[in-house]
């Protein structure tokens, strides 16, 4: 097995019926693939969709699902260390229920990538926002001197140049990200105490370029992402509380890499806010 697709849910079928299905259906791949969902006790109908539909869908497409189930919305980084060790592929893609292709063959894509930096050890695509003209949402992470958090592009053109370069980045985010799982074996995974979810994956990439990998942005790979359909308006998680609370642990821990760094001035790091399209607003997308 070469790819395991590692992906979380917790309701929101509407959006996991539709990204889940579009990863396989929309996906070309150039060798055999698994996906793993980890069903965090949705009360929705989405665990039972996943065990049923979904796993009808990948068999019709050749792609073994496997599906986890937790008593309930105990935490991201549980969740992905669980699939995780029962994980077979090679390279470990982590992509989260509100992400779907834009490059049909991403996966190999983001392998390409990987392979052709020395020294890289995770790589991310460019995201897009999903509805036109398709702006970008994420094109690699920089983390200021004060370890504030900027997401390289967001809001910017598709086509702006200052994004189209195959680079190393200080940071990328799990909501599309490929690690090889010899990595994770050696280093670790995900940690625990960034619960229930943020900052485990910034955590996790300056854990691995400590030890040396790289963090590689290939904007050839575009995908799209709803972004913050996974967390927000979840009951059970206070967002803006974690993202302070989680925030303050990572800079705590990883300040004595990120202070010597050149990364982006304050101003770069204030929050753009992006007027979200209606999901059920959002229609076919297009793909390449």
């Amino acid at each position: 097995m070469t790819y395991s697709l590692i992906t979380l849910s917790y309701n929101k079928l509407d959006c996991t019926r539709r990204c889940l299905s579009a990863l396989i259906t929309d996906s070309i791949v150039d060798a055999p693939w698994e996906m793993i969902v980890v069903d965090n006790g949705s009360t929705d109908g989405s665990g039972e969709w996943c065990d049923t539909e979904l796993v009808a869908l990948g068999a019709r497409y050749g792609v073994p699902v496997t599906v986890l189930h937790n008593p309930g919305n105990i935490g991201c980084s549980y969740s992905r260390n669980r699939a995780i060790a029962v994980a077979r592929g090679e390279y470990l893609v982590f992509a989260d229920n509100d992400i779907a292709p834009r490059t049909r063959r991403w996966m190999p894509g983001l392998r390409n990538a990987l392979v052709s930096e020395p020294q890289a050890g995770m790589v991310g695509p460019k995201l897009l926002y999903p509805w036109h003209p398709f702006p970008i949402q994420c094109a690699g992470v920089g983390i200021s001197k004060r370890g504030h958090v900027c997401f390289r592009g967001r809001g910017d053109p598709v086509e702006d140049p200052r994004y189209g370069r195959q680079e190393p980045v200080q940071c990328l985010i799990s909501a599309c990200l490929m690690i090889p799982a010899a990595l994770l074996r050696k280093h670790g995974a995900f940690d625990e105490a960034f619960h229930p979810v943020q900052f485990e994956d910034f955590d996790l990439v300056y854990r691995l370029r400590e030890a040396g990998h790289k963090a590689l942005y290939a904007p050839a790979v575009e995908m799209y992402h709803f972004e913050s359909v996974t967390t927000q308006g979840t009951p059970t998680v206070r967002n803006a509380a974690v993202v302070v609370r989680n925030g303050l642990l990572f800079q705590q821990r990883w300040r004595h890499l990120f202070e010597l760094e050149n990364g982006p001035d304050e101003a770069a790091c204030r929050w753009r806010k992006i007027e979200p399209v209606p999901f059920s607003a959002i229609g076919a997308l297009p793909l390449f």
